[in-house]
Parts: structure tokens; C-alpha cells; sequence
């Protein structure tokens, strides 16, 4: 006797069309069959599409009385943010617990211009916040909150169109706020003063990562109202059919919420387009039995937008919908980024409309056989033709953006509008289209799963880590269990530990289980505006927000758009100075994180701090050390703790107050420059804060101590060419907290206990303070200053830029060796995938080891023939302490070679995208490559530089320092640039 089959319904509402499909989930052979598909118009209250596409299925099937639940997938939410717009996105207040802190990185301070100028609201930063041990940076002011809700009231009445609908809490440290609980605090007071407002938690939308939570949670609430409405018409439609199945929301994973918390977390389905349409073309790609394991992209072409995916989906205004215009004048002809959506049946050309869309361009191009041709007979050849060319051309430039070489791929069309997609693209081996790819993005939500995470801090003082890890993978597999998933096929999918510097026995863990759904019913219905309350914890929606890299630090993008635009810039040099730009800004902050050799921390939050300042009009300059008077005075110093915090508790004062502390106390106005102590991570831009205009007015110098980041205070070049031992050079030196608390120390008897006792005194102030050194004489700089560091990370930053526009990650490591001195200098270690990392703390430090293998011809994509990868083999082992310390290389034989160590540069790379990773970004599958970099003659031409700075001083007197090549002097920005050289 044959059992029933179980069946699931996969839904996509689209901006224009609403897809659904319903698939045999049933063990056995006809697991995973397309049973029927259909694609309708989306309506305006996306009920009736979802409902005609449904209905549409179900009359194709005789028996379709076994269906387990609907998931639905959505672009809705995204495609209100990619078309800006207004009628479905409001105005965001937004109150920021922080107390002195994060004040240089305001809310929207890395948005786009056009969606700052939509979403701004009021801002408020006030007191509150936590620090990383759980305890207050300051407490609630309740007349202060009571303060602000009268100001959104007042400013409220003033926009008029677009009318503030919400407001936003941000918390420093909110996601371990589980006693004081601030946030919700916060939002009882604003919803007793503004009860007709929406309010969001920003620890109910993500975890750890101040500006990431926050831009997440203003993002979620401008969509509130439109997601409850969304999310009500998908159940309203899913009744109108009788069916009383469970209806699911997919989300960025790929795995289901329930209707109620779709509702309240909109944003965790921005990615769910993508997310589907990759799982759906893996399905359809798996039924054919031709498709290679080549490495191949995925073109999701809607009615409103098209998503090309390989690994990191980027988004661009190209759907069926899209608007098309001519210029009068230069008769160039553009496409979108609006869209008509859904309205395509009434305003096409081709349904008698009068709006010129990509899909009338289709039908006119005899690529289509939609609507009425006859009515898009009267376009001239010059707007078929350049409208075509438009939408080549956007594809081709995405799609090269997501190659990592210049090779040939297949590209897979998937989506109602891949009609759009020619049949040949440049750089594509050939397009693809597979049976069911009009539906793949439905195909994708209806094989999704049910996931339960557990994002926490966790004590380790008493227990082992693997065991604490166990309880922890356990609670993660009761929260999948309990949201729904079979206990039978519950799976732990992720499971990170996470050390916290400088915070002993306590630690993070990241963990997810995911299954198929068990069948059981679940409460999923939307409680008016109770959804959007913040009792439920970001724990119980399984969101995690992952910490952003260096990669991102062009969120607002700079004035350059094409590889010629890289190439034809030239830095504002005047008058042996060099005035920092925001496309300089950028450069600099890539390259800084490439010399941070794994530490350091990113620079991402000192740049967009940076960016706001030459926005605002502050000036930053850069001289060469040679320019200045040789008794000048160059201060010098950065930021100590813990790279947790740092993500957190950004930036506040507390660099300038231990600057101007140590300065008062040395009889010292102002020195006559700055310098970086380590050009390696944030440390490397964070003097440019305090030498602009706003500030000290003073230039930053063209060099820094260390040439790359190293963990201790010590380990600096000013201290390599002290051969007393006591740390002269370093003290006297302040540290403050940024919130009271200031430290100058100016005695040691042995200069490692500076960096101890400071470092100790750092875990009391709050775990991450600033940090100010003696300002020394410029006559004295020329043996122990690395000089041109500044302009050796703007050259990596741009040479990194370049690669990314000409489609050349590929070879990233070449191009990053070339632009540090060529392969005399440096080198591409090892490429590969993370296949190990190891982490523990010591001392304040985040010690461990990543293991990285060599691809395997299973892994292994195949490469451009025009620009050959070396090839490798075996495993490389980087044992870090904070910094990479050395690349040892296991042969297949068994045959090891110590490759690098320090005090050369040794740093891991994204081998997809080429940003820097720094030791807490390691994770296993991570496709990357090993850079090696000769370090500065002070740390290799002195016994003293080495004992500092080598193998021995991380432990390793066994380990003998190698030079890896011949040190090559940076080229100054500014000799180069200098008018008239």
C-alpha cells in the first residue's frame, strides 16, 4: 500500500509577478518533483496574486489535499528599498544609548544619500549604553528620553510627506543587556509619549556590531507598517483558498519564519530573493544530469529588480518593469532603476499603457510574445537597440563584478524576466536557462527549513568549552525543535567560538541547527501592533548580525565608478602637502587592514568617522617627515583594547583627552604633528581625527612605528632604538576611558611592563581606551620612523580598488604584491580554504591557530588561461596572537617549511572579494590566500628589532627569522604627486 505524499507549497511574490509551485517532499524517488507551477500578475494587495497563482496550481493537480505548509518568499521589502520608495518606507527617529561614546559616527552615517535624505528622522544621542562586562556606561536619563519624544513630535509635524512613523533604540551593548535591560526601558517611556508610533529594539533585529544593528533596526522599522500589511495579505490569501496549512516567510538564510515574525523583522527577508533563487537553481541544476561542478552565477531577473548571485549578491534596478527613457538631446537611452511593478498590465506599452518598460523592449525585439506587439511597433530602431545595449550592459558589468577572474562562466537566468537576458553575454561561457527557471526563487522557498540559533556570552570560568559548546548546540536544537523542525532531522549547521579579549571567563558563542519542518501546527497569526514588541530576544529569531569588514567601507560610494576613474585619479597634493579625500579615505582604510596582518582591529568605523568630517569640510593633511623642522615635537599613539568593544563602543574622546592630558602635563600646547603608533588596522587612520581642523590642525605624518600591527605597546620601532630597556621613549604616556577616567604612567623598570600595567589599567577603564605616548623630536625619527606607510596602504587600497573594477580578484595577490614593491619584497604565500581555526585568550590576547588547505580538484574552479593561479598543495598552519606570527607549510609528503614569520607581514585575504580578514573574521570553508611582505630594516637589521619583534618574542625561540625578500622603501603619494614633479 502506497503512503500519501506530502506535499509543499513554494510561493514568490515578486514586484511584478507572484510565482508559485508545489513540490512532492515525500521520501522515495519522487522526492523533490515539480508537481505543477504558475506565475500571475502581483495585485496591489498582493492577496489576489497570491490567490490566482495558487488556485492556478491547484487546478492542475487532482489531489493536492496532503500540502504540509506554504512558504512564501518575498522581494517586496527590498524592492521598496532599491526603488526608494516613499509610500512604502517612513521616516525613522532614532535614539541612541551611547553616553560620550560613538558621537563621531552618527545614525545614517553609512547610508547612501538618497536613502539618508528618505529615512532621516530626528536623532538623539543620550546617555545609556553598557560596556562589555555588562555594567552601565551611564544610566537612563528618563527626563532626557522624555526630551526627545517631544522634539520627534515636534519635528513630526514638519514632514510633512513623509511623516515619522517610528523610532529606533540602539544601545551600546544591548545584545548582553539581559539585567538593566535600557532598551526596553527606553521604549516603554517613547510608547507612553508616542503611542501612535511604532517602536524597535535593535536587540530584537541583530547581535553584536553597533552601526550593523542599528542600520538594520532603521531599516526594519521604516518598514513596519507595509510589512504588517504584506504579511496579512499573505495569510488572508492563503484562508480565501481554505487551506489551513502553516504559512512561512523565507528568510536571509533560507529558512522559515513565521508569519508574526515576519511582520516584526521585515529585513530578515531582504536577502531571501537570493537565498531562494541560489537554492532553487541548486535544485533544478541538481535533476540535470549535464551540469558539471564548474563554478557558475546565478541571474535572478525579476519584474522589478535583478540580483546576480556567485557569493555575495549585489542588487541592481533591472526587472520587467523596469521604466525606459531616452534623452531628447543625447537620445542615450536608460533603464530603471523605477519600476512599474505589479502595474505592468496597466501601464506597458504593450497592455495599451503608456510607460515604456524593459519587457515592451523584449516584445518589440521579438525576444518575447507578451501583450500586444503591435503596440511597441512604432519604436524606432534607436531605442530598441539602445535600451538592449542599456540591459547588456548592466548585466555584464554585474556579472563581472561577482567573477574572481576574467575567465568565461556559465550564467544561469532564473526568474520571470530573464527574457531580458540576451542569449550571449560577454564573459559567459553560455546562458542557461533550466525547466521551472521562471519559478526556481518559488522552488527555493518551498524546500526551505526551520532553524533555531543561539547567539550569547556564556561563563567558561568553571566549565570546559567544549562542554559549555555542547549545552549550547543543544539549546540551539531545542529552539529549531521547538519553532517547528523534525527532532529526527535537526542538524547543528553552524557552531562558532568566539574568545572575548581582555574579558576572562566568559565567552561568545554563535550556533545554528536547522531542519526540515516536522508538520506540527504553530501559532503564526499577527497580533496587530503587538508584533513589533521588543519582548522577544534576537536569541529567539535566530538573527545574527555579522560584524562589517573592510570590504563594505565603501557603503557610500566615493566619486569613482569605473576602473578608468581608479586610474585617472590623482591625489590633491599642494605645497608638500597632501589633503585627504574621501576616495583617498577609502584606499587608506583598505590598505590598513591588509598591513594589520590579522589584527589591529578594522578600520571601518575611523573611516566613516573620517568620511563624515571631509563631508562636513574639516581638513586632514599628510607631510613627509623630511618637511618638518628637526626639533619639532611628533605625538603619537592610538588605541588599546579589546576589538569587541571597538565593534561596540565606538570611538569617543578618548584619544584626544589622553592626547591633551599628556600634553598639559608635559608643558605642551599642541606637538607639531602626528603619527600613527601601528599603520596596521584602525590605529593606522585614527591620528587623522585628532589632527584635523576640527581638532588640532595639524598634519599627520607619512609614517608610523611599526610598519604593520603587533599586539603590545613595546613592540614599536620608537622602542627598538631605546637600548636602555625602560621604555624612554614611550613614557611618559596617558591613557583615558572616554567617560572620567584618566592614567599617566611615567616610570617602568623594564619597558614590557608599560604595555602590562597599562593593559591591566585598560580592562578596569571599560576594556578599550585611548592611548597617548611621549611626543619625540623629528631629528630622532629618521632611524626608528617606518616612513611612508600612509602612502604604502593608500597604493594597497587602490591597487585592491582597481582589481575589484577590472574583474581581477583572481589575482589579488599579485596585484597587492606588486603594489607593496614586486616579487622581491613580497609574495603570495598560500591560497586555499580555512579548514581549522582554534582561538583562546591569554593575557588580554586572542590566541590560537588557522589551518588553511589546498584546494582539492573538487573545490578547485577553473582558472583564466590568460592569467594563470600558482597552484598549491598540502596545508599551511598561522599560529596568531592577535597578528599572524608565522606560515608554516605541511607538504602531501609530510615535509614542513617555515615559509614566513615575523616580524615580516604575513595576511590572510578573502579570496573573493580581496578584503583583508582579520583573526576574528577566520572561519572554516572561507576561500582565501597568504600574503607575505618583507618588514622594515628597524625590525630586521638589529638584534634588538628582532628580540621585539621576531619569532622569540611571541614564544618561538626555536623558530629562526628568515628574511622573506629584500625590503622595498614605500614611494611617498606625495613625491609623486607633488606639482611639477
Amino acid at each position: 500500500m502506497t503512503s500519501e505524499p506530502v506535499l509543499r507549497l513554494g510561493v514568490d511574490v515578486g514586484g511584478t509577478n507572484t510565482d508559485a509551485v508545489l513540490l512532492n517532499i515525500s521520501e522515495g524517488s519522487q522526492r523533490g518533483r515539480v508537481l505543477a507551477s504558475a506565475k500571475h500578475l502581483t495585485t496591489p494587495d498582493v492577496t489576489q496574486g497570491i490567490q490566482n497563482a495558487i488556485q492556478d496550481v491547484l487546478n492542475q493537480v487532482p489531489d493536492a489535499t496532503n500540502i504540509q505548509a506554504i512558504s512564501i518568499g518575498t522581494t517586496h521589502f527590498v524592492n521598496a528599498l532599491v526603488e526608494r520608495n516613499p509610500t512604502r518606507l517612513d521616516r525613522v527617529a532614532v535614539i541612541r544609548l551611547c553616553g560620550p561614546f560613538t558621537h563621531g559616527t552618527p545614525p545614517f552615517v553609512g547610508f547612501p544619500y538618497d536613502l539618508r535624505n528618505l529615512l532621516e528622522g530626528p536623532c538623539f544621542l543620550v546617555s545609556g549604553g553598557l560596556q562589555i562586562d555588562g555594567s552601565e556606561i551611564a544610566s537612563v536619563d528618563t527626563a532626557e528620553i522624555e526630551s526627545a519624544c517631544e522634539e520627534i513630535s515636534r519635528q513630526a509635524r514638519f514632514f510633512l510627506r513623509y511623516e515619522i512613523h517610528a523610532v529606533a533604540i540602539i544601545s551600546v551593548f544591548a545584545p548582553i543587556d539581559f539585567t538593566l535591560k535600557q532598551e526596553e526601558h527606553v521604549a516603554s517611556i517613547v510608547r507612553g509619549k508616542l503611542p501612535h508610533l511604532d517602536v524597535v529594539c535593535s536587540k530584537d533585529v541583530a547581535h553584536i556590531g553597533l552601526l550593523e544593528r542599528e542600520n538594520a533596526s532603521i531599516l526594519n522599522a521604516s518598514l513596519l507598517r507595509y510589512a504588517k500589511k504584506t504579511v496579512a495579505g499573505f495569510q488572508k490569501a492563503a484562508r480565501a483558498l481554505h487551506l489551513r496549512c502553516p504559512v512561512f516567510i523565507t528568510s536571509n538564510d533560507g529558512t522559515l519564519f513565521n508569519c508574526a515574525q515576519a511582520a516584526r523583522l521585515p529585513i530578515r527577508t531582504f536577502s531571501s530573493g537570493p537565498t531562494n533563487s541560489m537554492r532553487g537553481a541548486a535544485f533544478l541544476a541538481s535533476l540535470e544530469s549535464d551540469i558539471s561542478k564548474q563554478s557558475a552565477l546565478v541571474v535572478d531577473i525579476g519584474g522589478t529588480t535583478e540580483l546576480s548571485i556567485s557569493y555575495t549578491p549585489p542588487s541592481i534596478g533591472l526587472g520587467g518593469g523596469s521604466l525606459i527613457r531616452q534623452d531628447s538631446h543625447t537620445k542615450r537611452v536608460t533603464v530603471g532603476p523605477d519600476s512599474v511593478g505589479h502595474r505592468i498590465t496597466s501601464e506597458a506599452r504593450i497592455f495599451n499603457g503608456s510607460t515604456l518598460t524593459a519587457t515592451d523592449i523584449a516584445v518589440a525585439a521579438g525576444r518575447a510574445s507578451i501583450g500586444d506587439a503591435s503596440l511597441v511597433a512604432d519604436l524606432g530602431e534607436s531605442v530598441i537597440d539602445g535600451a538592449q545595449r542599456a540591459i547588456r550592459n548592466m548585466l555584464q558589468n554585474t556579472l563581472d563584478a561577482m567573477k574572481t577572474s576574467t575567465m568565461d562562466v556559465p550564467v544561469y537566468p532564473v526568474g520571470g524576466g530573464s527574457i531580458l537576458a540576451p542569449d550571449e553575454l560577454a564573459g559567459v561561457s553560455r546562458v542557461h536557462r533550466f525547466p521551472h527557471y521562471d519559478v526556481a526563487n518559488a522552488v527555493g522557498a518551498a524546500i526551505a527549513q526551520i532553524s533555531g540559533t543561539i547567539d550569547s556570552f556564556e561563563d567558561i570560568s568553571s566549565t570546559p568549552v567544549s562542554e559549555v559548546r555542547k549545552a549550547v548546540e543543544a539549546k540551539a536544537i531545542a529552539r529549531a525543535v521547538a519553532a517547528g523542525a523534525d527532532p529526527n532531522r535537526v542538524t547543528i549547521v553552524e557552531s562558532e567560538v568566539i574568545p572575548i579579549a581582555y574579558t576572562s571567563g566568559r565567552c561568545r558563542f554563535y550556533v545554528k541547527a536547522a531542519g526540515d519542518w516536522s508538520g506540527n501546527t504553530i501559532t503564526d497569526e499577527i497580533e496587530g501592533d503587538d508584533i513589533v514588541s521588543s519582548s522577544q530576544s534576537s536569541e529567539d529569531l535566530g538573527v545574527r548580525q555579522e560584524a562589517t569588514s573592510s570590504g563594505a567601507m565603501a557603503s557610500n560610494s566615493p566619486a569613482y565608478g569605473s576602473a578608468e576613474d581608479i586610474l585617472s585619479f590623482v591625489p590633491k597634493v599642494q605645497g608638500n602637502q597632501w589633503f585627504i579625500s574621501e576616495i583617498d579615505l577609502e584606499w587608506i582604510a583598505d590598505g590598513c587592514y591588509v598591513l594589520g596582518c590579522g589584527g589591529g582591529g578594522s578600520p571601518l568605523h575611523t573611516f566613516l568617522e573620517l568620511r563624515e568630517m571631509v563631508r562636513a569640510g574639516e581638513v586632514i593633511r599628510v607631510i613627509d617627515l623630511g618637511s618638518l623642522a628637526s626639533e619639532a615635537l611628533v605625538g603619537w599613539g592610538g588605541g588599546m583594547g579589546s576589538p569587541e568593544v571597538s565593534s561596540e563602543r565606538l570611538l569617543g574622546n578618548e584619544y584626544n583627552e589622553a592626547s591633551a592630558d599628556l600634553w598639559a602635563f608635559m608643558g605642551i600646547t599642541k606637538p607639531d604633528a602626528l603619527a600613527a603608533l601601528e599603520i596596521g588596522g584602525g590605529n593606522g587612520m585614527i591620528n587623522m581625527i585628532t589632527a584635523a581642523t576640527k581638532n588640532y590642525d595639524i598634519p599627520i605624518i607619512d609614517g608610523d612605528f611599526m610598519g604593520r600591527a603587533y599586539p603590545t605597546w613595546h613592540q614599536t620601532t620608537a622602542n627598538v632604538f631605546d637600548e636602555t630597556g625602560r621604555g624612554l621613549n614611550l613614557l611618559p604616556s596617558a591613557i583615558s576611558s572616554g567617560d572620567g577616567n584618566v592614567m599617566i604612567m611615567t616610570k617602568a623598570k623594564k619597558d614590557t611592563d608599560v604595555d602590562a600595567s597599562l593593559r591591566a589599567a585598560c580592562v578596569e577603564m571599560g576594556t578599550h581606551v585611548g592611548q597617548a605616548s611621549r611626543p619625540l623630536r623629528a631629528k630622532d625619527l629618521g632611524v626608528s620612523m617606518i616612513v611612508n606607510t600612509v602612502s604604502l596602504s593608500w597604493r594597497i587600497g587602490r591597487a585592491i580598488a582597481l582589481a575589484r573594477k577590472q574583474s581581477n580578484i583572481g589575482q589579488i595577490g599579485q596585484v597587492v604584491v606588486n603594489a607593496v614593491g614586486g616579487s622581491k619584497t613580497a609574495k603570495v604565500l598560500f591560497n586555499g580554504k580555512i579548514t581549522d581555526i582554534r582561538r583562546r585568550l591569554h593575557k588580554g590576547h586572542t590566541i590560537g591557530e588557522v589551518v588553511i588547505t589546498a584546494l582539492s580538484s573538487d573545490d578547485d574552479v577553473e582558472e583564466d588561461p590568460d592569467r594563470p593561479v600558482e597552484r598549491f598543495s598540502g596545508t599551511l598552519v598561522i599560529p596568531f596572537k592577535n597578528e599572524n606570527l608565522y606560515a608554516e607549510h605541511t607538504a602531501n609528503d609530510g615535509r614542513i617549511t617555515m615559509l614566513a614569520s615575523v616580524p615580516d607581514l604575513i595576511s590572510v585575504l578573502d579570496a573573493q572579494n580581496g578584503s583583508a580578514l582579520g583573526t576574528p573574521q577566520y572561519k572554516y570553508g572561507l576561500r582565501v590566500l597568504v600574503l607575505g611582505i618583507t618588514a622594515a630594516p628597524q625590525w630586521t637589521n638589529t638584534q634588538r628589532g628582532l628580540e621585539l619583534g621576531g619569532p622569540s618574542a611571541f614564544g618561538f625561540p626555536n623558530i629562526q627569522y628568515t628574511p622573506l625578500g629584500v625590503y622595498c622603501k614605500p614611494r611617498s603619494v606625495i613625491e609623486e604627486y607633488a606639482a611639477g614633479m
